[in-house]
């Protein structure tokens, strides 16, 4: 229990510590005219849009990179396991490797249409 705690306060400071930093960002307000709402909401929309871009990359890259890295340990056990079935297993963990990587870029296609397009 103590250990617990113990790694919940160290958790918790690192995260007042990063709103701490953060502070001044938010605090930070431009000198011009405050009655021009739309280029505030435009540039608002321009934050969102590269938030959303960043973690669905993220997201496509870090699935893509797992289901590549199991691929290849699974096809290396297969090999192993039966040396005279080496030709099929590879050739099947290509064609298994070219989905994986064609669904990441299809991931950042759709990344590059929320960000001109939307």
């Amino acid at each position: 229990m103590n250990r617990l705690l113990k790694k919940t306060f160290f958790l918790a400071s690192i995260l007042m510590l990063a709103l701490a930093l953060a502070v001044p960002a938010f605090a930070a307000s431009d000198s011009g005219p405050e009655g021009d709402a739309a280029m505030v909401q435009e540039d608002n929309t321009i934050g969102l849009k590269a938030i959303a871009a960043g973690i669905a990359v993220g997201i496509a890259a870090a699935g893509g990179a797992v289901g590549m890295g199991l691929a290849t340990a699974k096809s290396t056990e297969s090999i192993a396991r039966q040396p005279e079935a080496e030709g099929k297993v590879r050739t099947t963990l290509m064609l298994g490797l070219v989905f994986i990587e064609t669904a990441i870029i299809y991931a950042l296609l759709v990344v590059i249409l929320i960000i001109f397009v939307l």
